[in-house]
């Protein structure tokens, strides 16, 4: 999913090189950037698929270690929320770049959103399905019969693929229940098998109060169906951005290589700072507590790093799985998430690849092969 592009000796990025030389820069990912003396400022707004969590860590590190400013960018990290479509406020023009899923970024492509993936941050997907021991649930076939919860919004779509996996009918062969961003209906028994982030959901199960014992649940608890490890994960948080600007305006071009070099020196960061990056997004005025987003932070490394090619880089063969699944996986009304293959366009690996120059300038570890994840104690609640 990722490339080096260490060897490129191409003249674009030899003068914007300069440009980035003229702005200034840290020398070390681990170190606050100095701001930059910049001639001009551009303002430029991203727009997260949901509310202030670890889950957007780096771009939060970009913004407070001044990685951002050392490339003369004014970035306004904009939250969102339920009835916030994020791919879509950048095909309306209201952001300058969004984060989102890349089947749900895809259908809203198909319907007329002229976007483009620039850098895949999340290299593998984080969705379970999570259920208490004894329901028996140790894989998508076990779904069968069962209440399966999902949150809708575009987030059922590894649901179903892992339901037509496994040869169950979505519309007979289960019966699939609304479920809050949470996991009160699994707790108060009205889902079997509760849909769940490793860095969120799961996360809040592990926080509650097992009333049998009076001390918190344990893994050992539940049951938990990773769909990466089921086959049918689809890629999830990306980078998009214009793809009509990105093609006709050289400024825009420049301020998205800019970006998501800044951006990936975040991930950098909290890769290595992951106390020093909770402390950012709880400062940030995060509602979770402080050991759920230290939980947080812990977990959304994993799906990022390693990354042997690079953090960022769109790997052909991973976009090409969510791609076919996207196209064949049927929803309650037998439709797909896609109809066909998306045009061309749809990713380019050109601008995480101008990215990499800078961050080699730098000395930016953007592969991160020597990440190991830490131990972190949850609390009750998540305090």
């Amino acid at each position: 999913m990722r490339k080096s592009g260490k060897k490129l000796a191409v003249a674009g990025f030899a003068a914007l090189s300069l440009i980035v030389a003229a702005c200034g820069g840290s020398s070390d990912s681990e170190e606050t950037a100095e701001p930059a003396a910049c001639e001009t400022t551009t303002p430029v707004k991203l727009q997260l698929q949901w509310v202030t969590q670890a889950q957007f860590a780096g771009y939060f590190a970009a913004q407070d270690q001044g990685f951002y400013a050392a490339q003369c960018l004014d970035v306004t990290i904009v939250e969102g929320g339920v009835d916030i479509v994020p791919q879509q406020q950048l095909a309306d023009g209201a952001v300058d770049f969004a984060l989102s899923w890349v089947p749900k970024a895809l259908a809203s492509r198909e319907a007329g959103a002229n976007i483009t993936n620039i850098a895949q941050i999340f290299q593998r997907s984080g969705t379970l399905q999570v259920s208490f021991k004894d329901a028996g649930i140790t894989s998508s076939a076990d779904f069968a019969g069962k209440k399966i919860g999902n949150w809708g919004f575009g987030n059922e779509f590894e649901i179903f693929a892992a339901l037509t996996k496994a040869g169950i009918d979505p519309a007979t062969g289960v019966e699939l229940v609304q479920q809050q961003f949470d996991m009160s209906g699994l707790l108060a028994g009205d889902i079997d098998a509760a849909e769940a982030m490793t860095y969120n959901e799961y996360a809040q199960v592990l926080e509650a109060i097992n009333p049998d014992t009076g001390a918190l649940y344990t893994p050992e608890d539940f049951n938990v169906v990773s769909y990466e490890e089921e086959g049918v994960g689809m890629l999830q948080d990306a980078i998009w951005a214009n793809a009509d600007k990105l093609a006709s305006d050289a400024a825009y071009k420049d301020t998205a290589i800019k970006f998501v070099a800044a951006s990936i020196q975040g991930w950098a960061f909290c890769r290595d700072n992951a106390e020093a990056c909770r402390d950012i997004v709880v400062a940030k005025g995060s509602t979770l507590g402080a050991s759920h987003q230290l939980w947080q932070m812990n977990e959304v490394s994993k799906l990022i790093w390693p990354a042997p090619m690079g953090a960022g880089m769109i790997d052909a063969a991973a976009w090409d799985r969510t791609v076919t699944l996207a196209q064949g996986t049927k929803n309650l009304e037998g439709s797909t998430v896609l109809t066909a293959a998306p045009t061309e366009g749809a990713y380019t690996n050109d601008i995480v690849t101008a990215a990499y120059a800078i961050l080699d300038g730098l000395g930016v570890d953007y592969k991160g092969e020597a990440f190991a994840p830490i131990t972190v104690t949850l609390n009750e609640g998540g305090n």
